[in-house]
C-alpha cells in the first residue's frame, strides 16, 4: 500500500467494512463506478473516443505528489494502490499486480457485476516474473474489443503526462506502444469526473478546511508572540511546528483520527525580501524577518481522507503606503474573485472579475498579479482543467471546490535594503460552490486588514531624510495596533474597550433584527397551568363498596376517600384534596376532635382553571369540610393515610404529566453484527435512579445511533441519542475525585422518575473517606508513599480509560450519518477557571470552546455561549473582595443566571476571556433586577432600541453625565431603592400569601417603632449642621465627589517605569 508521502494518506478502514483496515466500501464503490462508465458513455469526446481506458499507477514515493491514476483509485476503492495496472473495458475490468494487491480487489467481483454488468479478471504476478505474459494476455483481449465508428484499431485512452515508473510500467508502456492500438488520452475526462463533488467528498473537504483554520490560528498565534517577544525563529522551524499540528489534530483541540490526516505540501513560511508563491515552494532557514515595512508570508495545506484544503495570509509589520495599497486591493480583487464562483459562470469569470479591480483601483500593479486566481481541488491539490484563469471557458457547477489563490509578486519598494526591496502578497482560501453563493470553508482565518496588519510604534526618534516622507504615511493603512505619538502605548484595556464597543454595536444590530423578527414577544417566563386528566374514582355507584358505619373511609385501591354526607357515602378522588388537618377540642386527650378537609377549588389562587374545570364553568364546587369525632385514634389514622396516599398519587402524576412533556426519541440501534460496541464499566449515573435499594454501578455502552447506560437491574436503563446531544464533555480528574464523562441535550429525558437535560456518567478515583488515626503519619512513611503511589496509578488508569473511550467514540462520530450532528468531545479549560456561586454553594466554573460549565457539584451549570446576549459584572468598584455576574440570556423568557461571589482577583481574567470569545459585558456597581427590565424591553422593544439597546448599562455613560443617565435609564436600570423593593417582592412571591396573627403584630410594632424615629431629611440637617459648626461649610457635594474622583485616579495610576526599547505587539 502506499505511503504517506504518495499523494495519499495511510489506508484506513472504509466506513462499514468490518474488521480488515484495508477493505473496500463497496457501497461507495458501485455508486462511483457507475458514475465512471456513465461519463465514458455519455461524454465520450471527453475520453479521447477510447475504447479501453489503461491506468498504471507507479510505485510509491517519498515525494509528496498528485497523480490522476492514483487519485482515480483512491476516488474509486479509496486507496492507493501502487505499481499496479488497471484496464476498463465496456465487458471486463482487468487487474495486474503482486498476489497482496490483486487480493485486495477480489472483494469488488460482485458489485461491479450488479452495477454496471462488467466481470473482475485478475492477474496475479510472481515476483520472479516481469509479468510479459500477463501483459500480453490482457493486450489479446484489448484488441479484441470492439471498435468504435468503424475504425480499424483500438483507442486505448491512457493518462499522457504521466511517465511509466518502476520496471512494470515501462514494460506495459512499450508494449502498449508496440501493440497494434492507437493511444489515447483521458485525463480529461478523468477531470471532469472528478469536478463535482459528492456529500461525502465534501464533508472530507470541510473537515479539512477546519483542520488547516485551527492549524493556522495556533501558528498565527505564534507568530504573533514570536514578534512580540523578539524571538529568533527560522522559517524553517515555523515549518516543522505547523507540520506536526496538521499530523496531530489533537493539539489544535480536534478528535480526528491522526492516521486519516496529512499534510498537501510542506507549510510555507516567507519573509526578509525572498517570496515564492507556487506551492511546490520551500521554507528557507533563514530567521524570521519582522522589522518595519516586512511582510510575511504563511500558507498552509492539510488533507482529511485525502481530500486537500488550503489556505493563505499575508501579514504586514509597520505597512509602507505601497504595501497598504497593494494589500487593500488585492482584498477586494479576492473577495470579486469568489463571488464570481456560482453555477453557470464560466471559470474565467473569477480572473476578469479579480482583474477589473486592480485595473480600476492600481493599474500599475496588473504586471506583478498572478496569471490565475487559483485552481479546483479535491484529491488533487491541483485538479487540470479547472484552472481560473482568463482562457478557461469551462462551465462551473454546483459541488466543485476551488483553492481560490491570488497575489502580487515582486513589487518593488524603491528601498535599497535587500530584506525591503522587493516584497509579495498572497492570499488563499478554500472555497465550495452552492446553488446560492459561493461557501468559503477557511473563513475564520482572518484576513482582513484589522487583523493582518501590525505596528510596533517605534519610540526613537528618527530624521526623515531630505525629500522623503516618514516610513509610516498617514496614507498607511489601520492595523491591529493604531500608531501613537508622545510615547503613549495602548494598553491592554484600552484594546479591550474599543474591541467591546464594537461589540456593542454588533450586539444592539444583532438584537434589533431578533426582536424585529419575533414581534414584541411575551416576557413572562410562567408555563402555562396543567391541564389534569379527568379524575374519576369509581365509574357508577355499583362500585362503591358498601359501609356498614358512617364514618370516614379510604379506599387506597381506587384513590378515593369516602365521606359520610347526609346519611350517604359521598366518594372524593384524593386528588381533589388540598389540605387536611386534625384539631382538638381542648388539651384533653380524652375530648372530641375536629378533622378539617380543605379541597381545590379551580379560579382560586392555589388552584388554577385547567381544562377540565374549563368545561364545567357553571358547577358548585365544595370547598371545605369538617368532622367531628370522639375517636381521636381513627381521626389521625384516617388522616396520616390520606397525606400517603395524597404523596403517593401526585408524584405519580407529576412523573406522568413530566413525560408527556417529553420529545418523543428515536429507537437506539444496537451494535448487534455490524460492531463490537464500545463499553465503559463500573460507572455511576447522575442524576441517580429512584429506589431505595443498594446504588450499583452500570456499564455504558455505544452503539449505533446512540448510548446506552444499564446496571444488572432491568429497571435501571438510560438511552442517550447522538441526535440529541447538545454538547458531550469529558473531563479527566485533576484536582477532583472523579472522572466523568457529561452528555448536555437538546429535548429532556427521563432517568428513574426524573426529567433532566444533563446526564454524566462518573468514576470515582480515589477513595472520599480516609482513615484518620490517631497520630500524624510521617510523609516518608512507606505505607503513605505506597498509598499515594496506588491512587496516582488508579487515577491515571481511569483517566486513560476514558480517554481511549473519547478518543473511540469520537472516530465513531466522524462518519457520514453524523456529520450535520457537529458531535465533538469538549474538555474544559482549567486555567481559566474561577470560583464562584451559581446555585447555593460554591464551585469552580470553567470555560470550554462552546461553553462555560460546573460539572462536579449538583446542580450542573452548562451554559451554551453561543445562546449568550450579554454578561453584566456587577458590585464591581474598588475595595469589592467579591463581584457577581448576570447572564443574559437571547431568548429574553429565560431568566437571567446569576454566578455569586466570584472573587475580583479573577475580574481581568474573566473580562478577557469574554472579549477573546466575543461576548459583550457591561460592569455596574449595584446589582440589577432583571425581571422588569426584560419585562420592559419586551413590551416596548422599539423605546429600547431608540434609547441605545444595552448602552444603558454602560457605566462610563453613566458616570460622565448622572442627570443624563437617570432620564435615559429610568426604564432600564432601576436605583437603590428600586432594586431593595423589587428584590423584597421576589422573595415574597414564594411566601405565604395568608398571615398569622403573630405577623401582623410584629409588623405593627416595628411600624410603631418607624414612626418614632427621625425622617432621612432630619438627619442630614443635623449632619449639615454639624459640619457648619466645624468649620467645614464649604465641603459640599461637588467637593466631595472631586476629591473621590482625585483619589481614584490616584489608585488607578500605572506604576512608573522604563520606557521599553520597543512597545510591544498589539492585537
Amino acid at each position: 500500500m502506499a505511503d504517506n508521502r504518495n499523494g495519499n494518506s495511510k489506508p484506513t478502514k472504509a466506513a462499514g467494512a468490518g474488521n480488515n483496515p484495508y477493505s473496500i466500501d463497496l457501497n461507495v464503490f458501485s455508486q462511483r463506478l457507475k458514475s465512471l462508465y456513465s461519463h465514458w458513455n455519455e461524454q465520450p469526446e471527453l475520453w479521447d473516443s477510447s475504447d479501453v481506458i489503461a491506468i498504471a499507477t507507479p510505485p510509491q514515493s517519498d515525494e509528496i505528489r498528485y497523480l490522476k491514476s492514483s487519485a482515480l483509485q483512491m476516488w474509486l476503492v479509496g486507496y492507493d494502490v501502487p505499481d499496479t495496472i488497471m484496464v476498463f473495458m465496456k465487458k471486463e475490468i482487468h487487474f495486474l499486480g503482486s498476489q497482496k494487491k490483486v487480493s485486495f480487489f477480489q472483494g469488488v467481483k460482485k458489485s461491479a457485476k450488479d452495477a454496471v454488468g462488467v466481470d473482475v479478471v485478475t492477474h496475479v504476478k510472481a515476483k520472479s516474473d516481469d509479468g510479459s505474459a500477463l501483459m500480453d494476455t490482457i493486450l489479446g483481449v484489448i484488441r479484441a474489443q470492439p471498435k468504435a465508428d468503424g475504425r480499424d484499431t483500438v483507442i486505448v485512452g491512457r493518462i499522457a503526462r504521466e511517465d511509466p515508473e518502476g520496471n512494470l510500467l515501462k514494460l506495459w508502456f512499450e508494449k502498449l506502444k508496440s501493440a497494434t492500438v492507437q493511444l489515447g488520452d483521458v485525463t480529461n475526462g478523468l477531470s471532469d469526473l472528478f469536478a463535482v463533488k459528492e456529500k461525502e467528498e465534501l464533508g472530507n473537504v470541510k473537515k479539512a478546511a477546519y483542520l488547516n483554520t485551527l492549524v493556522m490560528q495556533k501558528m498565527v498565534a505564534k507568530l504573533e508572540s514570536v514578534i512580540d517577544d523578539e524571538k529568533k525563529v527560522t522559517h524553517s522551524s515555523l515549518m516543522d511546528e505547523t507540520e506536526k499540528l496538521i499530523l496531530e489534530p489533537s493539539k489544535v483541540g480536534l478528535k480526528l483520527n491522526p492516521q486519516n490526516v496529512d499534510i498537501c505540501y510542506p507549510p510555507i513560511f516567507q519573509s526578509g525580501g525572498k517570496y515564492d508563491l507556487r506551492p511546490g515552494a520551500a521554507s528557507n532557514d533563514e530567521l524570521l524577518y519582522y522589522d518595519s515595512a516586512s511582510v510575511i508570508i504563511c500558507a498552509v495545506g492539510s488533507r482529511y481522507h485525502n481530500y486537500c484544503s488550503n489556505a493563505a495570509r499575508t501579514f504586514l509589520i509597520d505597512a509602507n503606503p505601497l504595501q497598504s495599497k497593494a494589500y487593500e486591493v488585492l482584498l477586494k480583487a479576492h473577495a470579486a474573485a469568489i463571488s464570481e464562483l456560482k453555477p453557470d459562470n464560466k471559470a474565467s469569470a473569477a480572473y476578469l472579475a479579480a482583474l477589473a479591480v486592480v485595473e480600476k483601483d492600481a493599474p500599475e500593479l496588473l504586471p506583478n498579479l498572478t496569471k490565475s486566481t487559483g485552481t479546483g481541488i479535491g484529491i488533487e491539490f491541483r485538479e487540470s482543467g479547472l484552472n481560473l484563469n482568463a482562457k478557461n471557458d469551462r462551465v462551473v457547477k454546483a459541488g466543485m471546490v476551488f483553492n481560490v489563490s491570488l497575489g502580487f509578486h515582486n513589487l518593488q519598494s524603491g528601498i535599497s535594503d535587500p530584506k525591503h526591496q522587493n516584497f509579495s502578497l498572497l492570499l488563499a482560501d478554500t472555497v465550495v460552490v452552492n446553488n446560492d453563493k459561493p461557501e468559503v470553508l477557511t473563513v475564520k482565518v482572518s484576513k482582513a486588514v484589522k487583523d493582518v496588519a501590525y505596528s510596533f510604534n517605534e519610540v526613537e526618534e528618527e530624521k526623515p531624510e531630505k525629500g522623503k516622507g516618514p516610513a509610516n504615511g498617514t496614507e498607511a493603512l489601520i492595523s491591529k495596533t493604531n500608531l501613537r505619538s508622545d510615547n503613549n502605548e495602548k494598553s491592554k484595556e484600552e484594546l479591550r474597550r474599543h474591541h467591546q464597543a464594537e461589540l456593542a454595536r454588533q450586539k444592539n444590530e444583532e438584537t434589533a433584527r431578533r426582536l424585529a423578527g419575533d414581534g414584541h414577544g411575551s416576557g413572562n417566563n410562567r408555563s402555562a397551568a396543567k391541564s389534569s386528566s379527568d379524575l374519576v374514582a369509581y365509574k357508577n355507584v355499583n362500585d362503591l363498596n358498601p359501609k356498614r358505619d358512617l364514618m370516614i373511609q379510604v379506599d387506597q385501591n381506587n384513590e378515593a376517600v369516602l365521606l359520610p354526607i347526609y346519611g350517604s357515602m359521598v366518594p372524593f378522588h384524593v386528588a381533589t384534596i388540598r389540605t387536611v388537618s386534625v384539631h382538638a377540642e381542648s388539651a384533653n386527650t380524652n375530648q372530641a376532635c375536629y378533622i378539617r378537609i380543605i379541597f381545590n377549588v379551580p379560579g382560586t389562587p392555589f388552584s388554577p382553571h385547567d381544562t377540565n374545570s374549563l368545561k364545567n364553568l357553571g358547577s358548585i364546587y365544595l370547598k371545605e369540610v369538617s368532622f367531628r369525632s370522639k375517636d381521636t385514634r381513627h381521626i389521625n389514622e384516617v388522616t396520616q393515610v390520606i397525606k400517603n396516599l395524597r404523596k403517593r398519587v401526585q408524584s405519580r402524576e407529576s412523573e406522568r404529566a413530566e413525560r408527556a412533556t417529553l420529545v418523543t426519541q428515536e429507537k437506539l440501534q444496537l451494535a448487534g453484527n455490524k460492531f463490537k460496541p464500545l463499553r465503559l464499566n463500573d460507572l455511576w449515573i447522575r442524576p441517580v435512579f429512584g429506589g431505595r435499594g443498594r446504588k450499583i454501578p452500570g456499564t455504558l455502552e455505544a452503539h449505533a445511533n446512540g448510548f446506552r447506560y444499564s446496571t444488572t437491574r432491568q429497571d435501571e436503563r438510560v438511552d442517550v441519542m447522538y441526535g440529541n446531544i447538545k454538547h458531550a464533555f469529558f473531563q479527566p480528574a485533576e484536582n477532583e475525585m472523579i472522572t466523568l464523562l457529561h452528555f448536555h441535550l437538546h429535548n429532556h429525558i427521563m432517568v428513574g422518575n426524573k426529567k433532566t437535560k444533563d446526564v454524566q456518567f462518573y468514576v470515582e478515583v480515589m477513595d472520599v473517606v480516609q482513615t484518620l488515626g490517631s497520630s500524624k503519619r510521617s510523609a516518608y512513611d512507606p505505607d503513605e508513599i505506597e498509598e499515594e503511589q496506588r491512587e496516582r496509578a488508579r487515577k491515571n488508569k481511569v483517566n486513560t480509560e476514558f480517554r481511549t473511550f473519547v478518543t473511540r467514540v469520537q472516530d465513531l462520530w466522524q462518519q457520514p450519518q453524523f456529520e450535520g450532528l457537529e458531535l465533538m468531545f469538549d474538555q474544559p479549560m482549567r486555567e481559566l477557571g474561577f470560583h464562584g456561586v451559581p446555585y447555593k454553594s460554591s464551585a469552580y466554573i470553567v470555560p470550554t470552546t462552546n461553553c462555560l460549565v460546573e460539572l462536579i457539584e449538583t446542580p450542573f451549570l452548562v451554559v451554551t455561549l453561543g445562546e449568550i446576549e450579554i454578561v453584566n459584572l456587577e458590585r464591581v468598584g474598588l475595595g469589592q473582595k467579591n463581584f457577581d455576574l448576570a447572564i443574559v440570556f437571547k431568548d429574553f423568557k429565560k431568566d437571567v443566571l446569576r454566578i455569586d461571589s466570584i472573587p475580583s482577583t479573577a475580574l481581568e481574567g474573566l473580562k478577557e476571556w469574554l472579549d477573546d470569545t466575543e461576548i459583550k459585558y457591561y460592569e455596574s456597581r449595584m446589582n440589577l433586577s432583571w425581571k422588569p427590565i426584560l419585562k420592559t424591553i419586551t413590551e416596548d422593544p422599539q423605546s429600547f432600541l431608540d434609547n441605545g439597546g444595552w448602552e444603558f448599562l454602560n457605566l462610563e455613560g453613566t458616570d460622565s453625565d448622572s442627570e443624563q443617565s437617570q432620564e435615559s435609564d429610568q426604564g432600564y436600570e432601576p436605583s437603590d431603592m428600586e432594586s431593595e423593593s423589587e428584590s423584597e417582592d421576589e422573595s415574597s412571591d414564594s411566601a405565604s400569601l395568608v398571615e398569622s396573627e403573630d405577623d401582623e403584630e410584629e409588623d405593627s410594632e416595628e411600624v410603631s417603632e418607624d414612626e418614632e424615629g427621625k425622617t432621612w431629611e432630619e438627619l442630614e440637617r443635623e449632619a449639615s449642621n454639624a459640619d457648619r459648626e466645624k468649620g467645614n461649610e464649604s465641603d459640599s457635594e461637588e467637593d466631595r465627589k472631586r476629591r473621590k474622583m482625585k483619589a481614584f485616579g490616584k489608585a488607578r495610576a500605572p506604576p512608573a517605569g522604563s520606557i521599553p526599547k520597543r512597545s510591544k505587539l498589539r492585537r
